[in-house]
């Protein structure tokens, strides 16, 4: 399934997800049950699928010192992952977790905010073109779009992060965040709505 559809969806939180990902994975699935026996080859094919949408949540939530809280997490990760019991969505959202908890972690240390403060008022809900939404969605993995993607509040940025650069379902995401799926996406959806019309504002 495309990622590319109208953020409408979310408006009302029924119907299909438009960001849920085709069940399957079957290369993903056999490499966490390969890594959790001690193939490193495996490990390092886990790696190289999350390693991208982790690090870029982190970016927005560390800033530079992402791949310090990455290389912190993974190493959680590869001690922990024999003890890890479920699929591969779970593990998807295990490694997220993971991830959050280090970031927070660094954050306390540095005693600095995670993410830049937006607007806290209740986002209008503009009908921009599908096409924009998509092109929100499509510019997620450019540094460009992540800087916006901080100046969202921090429950907008890290839903649309974890629903669209982790991958992570509603349900998944929520079990991250500590909230209910429909608060996800609720927040993912403004998010969404909020990006696009900063590009269409040309930022």
């Amino acid at each position: 399934m495309s990622r590319v559809h109208s953020v409408a969806a979310f408006s009302d939180g029924s119907g299909d997800d438009p960001l849920r990902r085709e069940p399957g994975e079957p290369d993903l699935r056999a490499a966490l049950a390969a890594a959790q026996h001690g193939d490193e080859d495996a490990f390092r094919s886990l790696y190289r699928s999350l390693q991208p949408g982790l690090l870029r949540y982190l970016r927005v939530l560390v800033g530079d010192d992402a791949e310090d809280v990455a290389s912190e997490a993974w190493l959680q990760i590869a001690k922990g992952i024999r003890a890890f019991r479920g699929d591969a969505d779970g593990f998807r959202g295990w490694t997220a977790t993971i991830a959050r908890n280090r970031a927070m972690d660094h954050l306390r240390r540095r005693r600095r905010a995670p993410v830049a403060e937006g607007a806290t008022e209740e986002l209008a809900r503009l009908r921009a073109p599908d096409d924009t939404a998509g092109s929100a969605v499509d510019a997620l993995t450019t540094g460009a779009a992540l800087a916006l993607i901080a100046r969202l509040p921090r429950d907008q940025a890290e839903a649309v992060l974890l629903r669209v650069v982790v991958g992570l379902d509603a349900a998944g995401a929520a079990r991250v965040l500590g909230k209910r799926p429909g608060a996800v996406r609720m927040a993912a959806h403004r998010g969404l709505r909020k990006l696009a019309e900063q590009l269409e504002q040309g930022h």
